[in-house]
């Protein structure tokens, strides 16, 4: 399906409400019925009709639509946070007893999930280097259920062989699930490979404008359904019209958005890489990249995450440097229009600081709507 379609015209019918080019809010909590017989039927099946906006809402399910087939997948959920959808996810497929193989080091919130949520259930996670499909041979049990990917990860950038961890799951019976975040389904379509589940915070590049908080699930319908019929409705993480309508606005320029920040993070690196405080630029797109040529395979594209480790003997430096920036913002996150800089000390105790340990000396940097001037002149 042609990109410029999905963005500009599926699930769009137009001659429904005004023939108005932008679609409405359907800002609407219920939905009424002529017959107790309609009523009935969305009773047994809310899943296929409007009864109340925690389930489905037609300003919702443009965006669905929408979504589903960025990620050429046969439905989608919009949760309110990509934590939420994270949540839902893995909780639909895990039960009290089973293991879960994870990449190490994932989000903050998927993290937490497996290591406080989870143990209360009787559920395990094992924590692996991803980057080695052996790891995840070994680490598979007989109770094993779920692999959680991170491809890549947000700060080293680590990558998974996707289409060797789908066809090592689908041999055991595993259900693959991916945060796709960093990617977003322009450069990366891990259902073509065999996931079975993909996620993303779109919060970030579908958003596009620090402004709306939201995550995305796709998959089968068959999975998808389950999902909403359970997890999704009784958590209540759906998210509201008006943030899906902002979603639906902020993909009209996704592609666009997604071109610039790649041509403006390119020539950043290339600063990155020259100058002399500098020791590393970590990045899939650049020659340097341990896993260069397997980022080229399964990704079209990076967009603007990078890290770069500086060189410091204490931290006070490495604040000094964060401090006197004037136009990039120390923030969390990305996708948006502005650029953002995170320094890993910042998530510790700065007495703590070992100069010898790199990833203390680490950076990452997004690469927002900006110039490349005027970022690299900041």
């Amino acid at each position: 399906m042609d990109i410029s379609y999905i963005i500009n015209e599926l699930a769009e019918d137009r001659e429904n409400y005004f023939n108005a080019i932008a679609p409405p809010i359907i800002q609407s909590s219920n939905f009424a019925f002529k017959t107790v017989n309609q009523m009935r039927n969305a009773f047994a099946d809310e899943y296929a009709t409007y009864l109340y906006s925690r389930g489905l809402n037609p300003t919702v399910d443009i965006l669905r639509k929408k979504l589903a087939a960025l990620d050429n997948a046969e439905d989608c959920l919009v949760f309110n946070s990509g934590a939420a959808a994270i949540f839902a996810a893995v909780l639909a497929n895990v039960k009290s007893g089973d293991h879960i193989v994870s990449v190490k080091n994932p989000y903050t919130w998927a993290q937490k999930m497996f290591n406080v949520i989870l143990p209360r259930f009787g559920v395990t996670t094992s924590y692996i280097d991803g980057r080695e499909i052996e790891n995840f041979e070994r680490a598979i049990l007989p109770n094993t259920t779920v692999i959680y990917l991170e491809s890549p990860n947000s700060w080293d950038y680590a990558l998974q062989d996707l289409k060797a961890v789908a066809d090592l799951a689908k041999a055991e019976n595993i259900i693959t699930i991916i945060d796709n975040s960093y990617c977003t389904p322009i450069y990366q379509r891990p259902l073509d490979y065999g996931i079975d589940l993909t996620l993303q915070s779109a919060t970030k590049y579908i958003g596009g404008h620090s402004d709306t908080v939201a995550g995305v699930l796709s998959g089968s319908s068959k999975m998808i359904e389950r999902i909403f019929n359970s997890e999704y409705m009784n958590i209540g993480s759906g998210i509201s019209p008006f943030n899906a309508w902002l979603l639906i606005r902020g993909l009209r320029t996704l592609p666009m958005r997604l071109q610039h920040i790649t041509q403006t993070t390119t020539k950043v690196i290339n600063y990155l890489n020259q100058h002399n405080k500098v020791e590393a630029v970590l990045f899939p797109f650049d020659e340097s990249f341990p896993q260069y040529a397997l980022a080229k395979q399964q990704m079209q594209g990076a967009c603007g995450l990078l890290t770069f480790i500086i060189k410091a003997d204490t931290v006070e430096q490495i604040e000094k440097f964060c401090n006197n920036l004037q136009h990039i913002l120390m923030a969390v996150s990305w996708g948006g229009h502005e650029s953002l800089i995170i320094p890993k000390c910042a998530g510790f105790v700065a007495s703590q600081f070992n100069p010898q340990h790199k990833e203390h000396r680490m950076l990452r940097l997004y690469v927002g709507l900006e110039e490349a001037d005027y970022i690299i002149k900041d």
